[in-house]
């Protein structure tokens, strides 16, 4: 199956998606806006890069202004032809960088923003480091550090969801499986407690379906626990960096929120206030088929 047979139509957001505007994507905002306008696809969230690191690839690479004005001129060009863009950020959660994120979010006016945790070259987790990281230590300690962070995002209350909470296992394959995590979901339980605690929502991110991993991040079954805690507050997002990626895997990913007991995703449009948006009964995919 293509790239292409994967997308899914008519269907209601994709919550995350980048542009040219980011470090690694060269998407020109209208080719999204066409491709959603084919396949059905309501309402977008661009989400690109904000890194505070330094020693981050997307380190002032643009401005606020820049960003602002590329995607709400794009919003005016296209709401007319039926499909919405929100002016979005995925910001680069680092606790050290925590009081400049902060400033950062108190004077910027987005619609929507996702905080996650990356992975760099100096992380222990990066391609040259990983094998070693992993060598002699328990499951607990391989990821203590990722998930510790997100646990600190989620807790700082600044962001509308956590992106992609267990992206780390992309790379920690095939050191740790898939099948390792997924036996221990007591690791999860900071996160989705820090959650729901803090009122964060969580993020059902497809691309991990385009990864080692072969699974969204994170699993459908822990996003079922994040329910059964309490949780609410759920988005949806490809991840996209190519417009065939545009809704990747969203017969899945929206299938898997409504297994998982969801009626509905949670999504911002600026303001304070979050809008429900009901899910589809059953999501479509290819070629306008139904699963």
């Amino acid at each position: 199956m293509t790239s292409r047979e994967r997308q899914g139509r008519d269907l209601p957001l994709d919550a995350h998606l980048h542009t040219e505007l980011s470090h690694d994507s060269a998407v020109v905002i209208d080719a999204y806006a066409q491709r959603a306008l084919e396949l059905g696809i309501d309402e977008l969230a661009i989400t690109d890069h904000v890194d505070f690191s330094p020693s981050a690839p997307g380190f002032g690479a643009t401005t606020f202004e820049q960003r602002e004005r590329y995607v709400r001129d794009a919003a005016e060009r296209w709401g007319e032809q039926g499909v919405a863009i929100r002016f979005g950020a995925e910001i680069t959660w680092d606790s050290q960088w925590a009081e400049a994120i902060r400033e950062h979010l108190a004077r910027s006016a987005y619609d929507f923003v996702i905080g996650s945790v990356h992975i760099y070259r100096d992380s222990p987790y990066a391609a040259a480091n990983v094998a070693g990281w992993v060598a002699g230590r328990s499951l607990a300690e391989i990821v203590a550090p990722y998930f510790g962070e997100v646990v600190a995002g989620a807790r700082s209350g600044l962001f509308d969801v956590m992106g992609h909470i267990d992206f780390v296992k992309r790379f920690l394959v095939p050191h740790v499986t898939v099948a390792d995590l997924g036996a221990a979901p007591e690791l999860y339980e900071p996160i989705l407690r820090a959650l729901v605690d803090s009122g964060t929502g969580l993020e059902l991110n497809t691309s991990g379906l385009r990864s080692p991993a072969q699974e969204t991040f994170p699993s459908a079954a822990v996003v079922g626990r994040f329910h059964e805690l309490g949780g609410r507050a759920l988005s949806i997002g490809s991840d996209a960096h190519l417009v065939d990626h545009l809704a990747w895997a969203f017969e899945q990913g929206y299938g898997a929120t409504r297994d998982a007991g969801f009626s509905e995703l949670t999504f911002r449009r600026g303001g304070a206030t979050r809008v429900a948006i009901g899910l589809p009964l059953a999501p479509n995919v290819g070629a306008g088929s139904s699963l």
